[in-house]
């Protein structure tokens, strides 16, 4: 049996997330979703209630999704336990494909694959493109074809059940976290590249620097975190792997763009500096994204 836990605030559209997996032919399989809010709980269960299924329920404290996801590992039955969000929809077959490495015993990890639903005619939707297909995807590809270490996407992961029984609850950056976690017990990180999960992104600046300031954080986090010294991401990574970006733009102003993206990656790379390295901050970097809801 496996386990597909759902994390989610105030976010009723997790009805979609629900249909997704619910349509998916797949083994046996339980849901739980950890859902702080009243608002959102209701939603889940009048949706239960309707389609005659058993949902579990994890009434979280709000405290953030690493401390949510504590709970769940504590509640969840499965050998596997699948990971993701309220506010995306899962492409058909994607739970199967994800599940497929798990074949390799050695394989502890497989993350899925995130793809942007924003408009690539607008700035915010083009960066969003270029981010998950050339920074996540072929990064991931890579490094599949490699056997190297990979950090899982948040939005689509699978692990095998008590590797990674707790995370720390100040953490940014979960799905690095678990990742590194499952990789420091000695198991393989792996790629399932046809488990396609779609995404909405941050259309807006505001939005934007909310939620890449708080993701690209949890990476220089993770040297207070974890113990090892293997990295999928850091400042020096990534400056190595501006070249590839260039071969993404398909016109001037997607050229344009892609500069542009440049100057706000050097932009959110020093304000996490300031704010981890000199600051010591934390959670109050966790700010709800509206425009991805």
């Amino acid at each position: 049996m496996i386990s597909i836990i759902i994390t989610t605030f105030r976010e009723p559209s997790v009805i979609r997330t629900l249909k997704s997996i619910m349509e998916q032919n797949t083994v046996e399989k339980e849901i739980l979703v950890a859902a702080p809010d009243k608002e959102t709980q209701d939603v889940v269960t009048e949706f239960a209630k309707k389609n005659k299924i058993n949902i579990k329920i994890i009434a979280d404290a709000g405290i953030g999704k690493p401390a949510a996801l504590n709970l769940c590992f504590k509640e969840a039955k499965g050998d596997i336990l699948v990971l993701t969000d309220g506010d995306v929809i899962l492409d058909e077959n994607s739970i199967i494909e994800l599940l497929k490495p798990f074949s390799d015993l050695k394989v502890g990890i497989v993350s899925g694959r995130p793809i942007s639903v924003n408009s690539r005619n607008k700035f915010f939707g083009y960066i969003s493109h270029l981010l998950t297909d050339v920074g996540a995807h072929q990064t991931r590809l890579n490094k599949k074809e490699k056997n190297e270490f990979m950090v899982c996407s948040g939005y689509l992961m699978a692990l095998r059940k008590n590797i990674v029984k707790k995370i720390p609850e100040n953490a940014l950056a979960d799905d690095a976290v678990i990742s590194h976690l499952v990789y420091e017990a000695g198991y393989k990180t792996d790629y399932a590249p046809n488990a396609k999960v779609y995404v909405k992104y941050p259309t807006n600046l505001k939005d934007w620097i909310k939620q890449k300031r708080r993701s690209t954080a949890g990476y220089p986090q993770l040297d207070y975190l974890i113990k090892g010294k293997e990295r999928m991401r850091n400042f020096k990574q990534e400056s190595f792997g501006l070249f590839k970006i260039f071969s993404y733009p398909k016109s001037l102003k997607e050229l344009t763009w892609t500069f542009m993206l440049i100057f706000l990656r050097l932009y959110l790379w020093s304000i996490v500096f300031y704010e981890i390295k000199i600051k010591k901050s934390g959670m109050e970097l966790w700010q709800r994204v509206e425009s991805t809801k």
